[in-house]
């Protein structure tokens, strides 16, 4: 369940001989590097429909639960698993956040990604939730909002999210296909933050989960 980013407001809105057998070596490692990130891919959208199909974690209207197969997600590709430099901000400070109702989420800038996809060079914050920090189960949780070319047309309008863990070191994996909206993209009860403007991609993410259709 996508914990700290869809939260329900109660009460309001309910990524040649010896050398010739040497590359061939080398190609079957590749091969199997690209062929576990497509597995992982693979893996997220099974865990994600699970979830929206079952009750007591789908953010789905029962009426649309009940007849609820699949999200619609984009061809997975590997060249959308993205390692970025993370430059720590340890000084930033807690702001909040606006989000689709009155509340606001209280988040800090954990670092910087940078990048480049598409031939272009990007940079995106990273949020991390104070108050999630205080949980054994997320004291390592990152959080990445972010939009897209594509959004309002092929993907939801807000935006989508992405989900991240602290590394050991100073890169982080981005993998662009476990995108996913936020819950209020399926159900307006939800509480959901709104994308800072810094985090746009002025390119198009064709990968992760696509708008939902009711």
């Amino acid at each position: 369940m996508r914990l700290c980013i869809a939260v329900l407001v109660l009460g309001m809105f309910v990524s040649c001989g010896q050398e010739k057998k040497y590359h061939d070596v080398k190609n079957d490692i590749a091969a199997t590097v690209t062929s576990d990130k497509l597995a992982d891919i693979l893996l997220f959208q099974e865990e994600l429909n699970a979830e929206f199909k079952d009750p007591e974690t789908s953010p789905l209207a029962d009426r649309f639960r009940i007849k609820f197969e699949t999200l619609d997600f984009f061809a997975p590709d590997t060249n959308y698993v993205i390692e970025a430099q993370l430059v720590r901000t340890p000084e930033a400070l807690p702001f909040s956040m606006p989000t689709t109702t009155g509340r606001e989420s209280t988040e800090v800038v954990y670092g910087v990604a940078k990048f480049s996809i598409n031939g272009k060079a990007y940079e995106l914050e990273i949020y991390q939730s104070p108050d999630l920090i205080t949980q054994e189960k997320y004291e390592d949780y990152l959080f990445l909002p972010f939009t897209d070319n594509t959004n309002g047309e092929e993907t939801y309008g807000g935006g989508r999210y992405l989900d991240l863990r602290i590394p050991d070191g100073n890169t982080i994996i981005l993998d662009f296909n476990k995108a996913y909206n936020p819950y209020c993209a399926y159900n307006k009860k939800f509480s959901c933050p709104l994308v800072p403007a810094v985090n746009n991609l002025d390119t198009e993410i064709k990968v992760g989960v696509k708008a939902f259709e009711h």
